[in-house]
């Protein structure tokens, strides 16, 4: 059997993706959640994941780093990962390799924190930029091949790699237009992103790094998470 491993479930976007993708798409695995450390991670994460990150998907004792090379591995194995019409899943492709290496602004501006709900600071130029191609980009696909989900009428890995914004979404009270203004919505009530939710807000761990980062993203007000 797979063994994914993963981060925090409250802070790691990352370790969120190839999660959902194989919860939604019911392909078993085997989860070792380990917990950030206060300080540097490599080493700690480095005993199973040879870029000492998380996710590390490991197969047979064969290890697969990065989340969008573990996707295309569980691609070459499974059904369903990616669309099956193929300028469909070219389209899925472009936008999950346009997630993994764009939106810098999002990722800085709004991090990952599922448990909390935070008044953000007024965007910069930057995030109102992020905010208005993922509009263009939403859009885009549910007009192109129908919805509800961005590649067709079934999730795909490209909707995986966009969770995470659903649940900075949700924290930050960020809004898009038109037809994907409801797609957040559609994520955060998969049966998989409220199991999720549900993990990220029963953890007591509690790091200063990614702490602190969404304390200067904006005033915290209210944290759902169990005490620390």
């Amino acid at each position: 059997m797979y063994v994914l491993h993963i981060g925090n479930k409250n802070y790691s976007s990352w370790s969120l993706r190839p999660w959902l993708l194989m919860r939604v798409l019911d392909i078993p695995f085997e989860e070792r959640l380990t917990p950030f450390p206060a300080g540097p991670s490599f080493d700690l994460y480095r005993k199973v994941s040879p870029n000492g990150r998380v996710p590390c998907l490991v197969d047979d004792g064969w290890a697969v780093w990065d989340s969008l090379s573990i996707v295309e591995y569980l691609a070459e194995r499974h059904p369903g990962v990616w669309p099956a019409d193929a300028k469909a899943r070219a389209w899925a492709r472009s936008a999950a390799a346009e997630m993994h290496s764009s939106f810098t602004a999002m990722r800085n501006d709004c991090p990952m924190s599922c448990g909390v709900r935070v008044e953000p600071l007024p965007m910069s130029g930057a995030l109102k930029h992020d905010i208005f191609r993922m509009v263009d980009l939403w859009n885009d696909g549910l007009a192109r091949f129908g919805g509800p989900f961005l590649a067709g009428d079934r999730f795909s890995a490209v909707d995986a790699f966009f969770a995470p914004i659903a649940f900075r979404a949700q924290s930050y009270g960020l809004t898009f237009e038109g037809a994907a203004a409801a797609y957040p919505r559609r994520l955060l009530d998969l049966p998989a992103m409220r199991e999720w939710y549900a993990a990220g807000l029963a953890e007591t761990w509690r790091e200063p790094g990614h702490e602190a980062e969404v304390q200067a993203a904006g005033t915290i007000v209210e944290d759902l998470r169990a005490t620390a």
